[in-house]
């Protein structure tokens, strides 16, 4: 299942914007304030407590260099990552500026799972409606069928293989913590951004709040 959640769900997320095509931002707002407030909950709860039991007086600034990689890769995904495509134009070929950038976020955030498998949840539940919203946005922008569908697919595959790579290559279980904290640093801003941009005008509202609080005690309870 680590690796089955966040490819299905972006999976579930591209077919319901190719033939659902929802519309309503404000579900979708919704749903982003809730994944935002789940995988922002998580990694205080799992794993920042996780990384900081190794002692390692590194972890600070890896969660820095996590954050400031984030903002890095957003200059090239124009925030794609949690929900924003109005940083780019129509288009006729894929964007590869955008699709390596969200291919290395998802990798970097499949990292983690295979040492807290709760955040595999997390990562599908902030990836389904990343993945309608971008599926729509490249429907709009009349990127060919194929395309997308290539572009949606890698995406998909990104964080299983991140999982698998901490599985399976000694190398980087080496340096297990030092990477997790840089994916943390990654989550906190990716996270965060979302909470507070999920509304129009960055105003909080009862419906968005109560879905942050939905999403902070399902982690609570994981």
């Amino acid at each position: 299942m680590n690796y089955l959640l966040p490819l299905l769900s972006v999976l579930l997320g591209y077919g319901i914007a190719l033939f659902l095509k929802p519309n309503n931002k404000t579900n979708l707002k919704l749903l982003l304030a809730f994944s935002g407030a789940f995988l922002l909950s998580l990694t205080v709860m799992h794993l920042l407590p996780d990384v900081y039991e190794s002692k390692n007086p590194n972890i600070g600034i890896c969660i820095m260099l996590g954050i400031l990689f984030q903002i890095i890769l957003e200059f090239f995904s124009k925030g794609a990552e949690h929900g924003h495509t109005h940083g780019h134009v129509n288009m006729a070929h894929i964007p590869w500026l955008l699709f390596i950038s969200l291919c290395i976020h998802a990798f970097l955030e499949g990292f983690p799972v295979s040492h807290h498998h709760d955040l595999a949840v997390g990562i599908a539940i902030h990836h389904l409606p990343i993945a309608i919203i971008l599926t729509t946005f490249f429907i709009n922008s009349h990127l060919h069928k194929k395309a997308i569908f290539g572009f949606m697919l890698t995406f998909a595959l990104m964080t299983p293989l991140g999982t698998l790579a901490s599985d399976y290559l000694p190398l980087l279980n080496d340096y297990y913590t030092e990477i997790t904290a840089v994916v943390i640093g990654i989550l906190f801003h990716i996270s965060s951004t979302i909470i507070f941009e999920s509304s129009e005008g960055h105003k909080f509202n009862i419906a968005k709040v109560s879905m942050i609080v939905l999403g902070i005690a399902l982690a609570y309870f994981l």
